[in-house]
């Protein structure tokens, strides 16, 4: 087994004193990407980025007469997939429900929470590296845009925009990995492989375990079934995005032994962490369509403040986030709370809900073409086509 040298600390001193089977593992993954989709991309990268871009939209879309045309490996990935034999889509539907009640919550622990968590890894590197840090509000409207599909009743289905989504992510991040191997930018000596498989089965561990735990601390309140439910839906959307089962997690016990013993292996946080954990924060006004400046500048300290209950004073410390006290952001979180309780004994469920719907759509994306097949044909972004 090779052992990046960024973990080798944290494998070692950390990680293999609590479990050293999880540990190996976890390791193992930081120097593979997508073992069945990265052969494919690399196959066919040397193809125009017309007809990349056409044969990837024709295989997600299931236009199957356009897809003829592709590449053989790219219509042998299509046709053979399946799905896991430990789906089931019934499964999905109390998350489902108890999401589109709680839309407002669960989005204000996924952006300050769960997504500024996710960067707090070396996956943060490989989306810095890119540079497009300056795109975060358009990313961030992407990853509300995913995370409004995959709640989606049916949007799960093989025609349904949280299958495609999920899919195109994938395409995406085995993109990225072809080019940051061809740029020579990347050490792959310290770092493992751009976007791992580690790296990722981590990232979907943090967006459906912590989605349920921040979503808690801001007010929602959930069954079992309903737990059990988002953590299904969040498992079947982290196999599309090209996850390997060996490091995606089955429940939910599963996903906090696999989070935990990870965050031992992982470096602290780096430069990359801080620009992109910031970047979010700063961009949540934009999205929001908060102009003032003054208003953005109140918001912008409210999600700090919310952040930073969330994610806990080490992480944001590290983070180098503006200085709050402990107290001052548990006031925070509890008046939020209340506020948000206090909306929902006033309004109606069925209120709530639209209203809910309405603000999510605003801040998501929805290109005039539909969902954007393209893909970037540069590492950094200033050099890269517009996809």
């Amino acid at each position: 087994m090779r052992i990046p040298s960024v973990y080798v600390e944290g494998y070692e001193q950390k990680a293999c004193p609590h479990d050293q089977e999880l540990a190996d593992l976890y390791i193992r993954h930081t120097t593979i990407g997508d073992p069945l989709l990265d052969p494919v991309m690399e196959e066919i990268s040397s193809i125009p980025a017309y007809d990349l871009h056409a044969f990837i939209e024709a295989g997600i879309e299931g236009h199957d007469r356009v897809l003829q045309e592709a590449p053989q490996p790219l219509r042998d990935f299509f046709r053979n997939f399946e799905e896991p034999a430990w789906l089931d889509y019934e499964a999905f539907k109390p998350g489902i429900r108890c999401f589109n009640v709680n839309v407002d919550l669960m989005l204000v622990a996924f952006v300050t929470g769960v997504l500024v968590e996710g960067f707090s890894t070396l996956i943060a590197k490989s989306f810095n590296a890119t540079g497009r840090t300056a795109a975060t509000p358009r990313r961030l409207m992407q990853n509300n845009r995913q995370l409004m599909e995959i709640f989606y009743p049916g949007g799960l289905r093989r025609n349904g925009d949280g299958w495609k989504l999920s899919t195109r992510v994938r395409f995406v991040h085995a993109r990225i990995r072809s080019l940051l191997a061809k740029s020579g930018d990347w050490d792959f000596e310290a770092c493992g492989t751009p976007l791992s498989a580690a790296n990722l089965g981590l990232a979907i561990s943090i967006f459906s375990m912590q989605l349920l735990k921040y979503s808690k601390l801001v007010g929602t309140s959930f069954s079992t079934e309903e737990q059990e439910s988002v953590l299904a839906v969040w498992r079947y959307a982290g196999f599309l995005m090209g996850i390997p089962e060996t490091i995606l997690y089955t429940d939910g016990a599963d996903a906090e032994r696999k989070h935990d013993i990870a965050y031992m292996c992982e470096p602290p946080p780096s430069e990359d962490s801080v620009a992109m954990a910031n970047a979010l924060i700063k961009a949540i006004a934009p999205v929001a369509g908060v102009t003032d400046p003054k208003e953005q500048e109140d918001l912008t300290d409210l999600a700090y403040r919310l952040s930073t209950a969330l994610i806990g004073q080490e992480l944001a410390n590290q983070f180098g986030y503006p200085k709050h006290s402990r107290l001052s952001t548990t006031l925070t979180l509890r008046s939020f709370r209340v506020k948000q309780r206090l909306q929902r004994f006033l309004h109606s469920k069925q209120l709530v809900k639209s209203q809910n719907f309405s603000q999510l759509l605003k801040i998501s994306v929805y290109d005039e073409g539909g969902i954007s097949y393209r893909m970037p044909d540069q590492v950094k972004a200033s050099e890269s086509s517009k996809w």
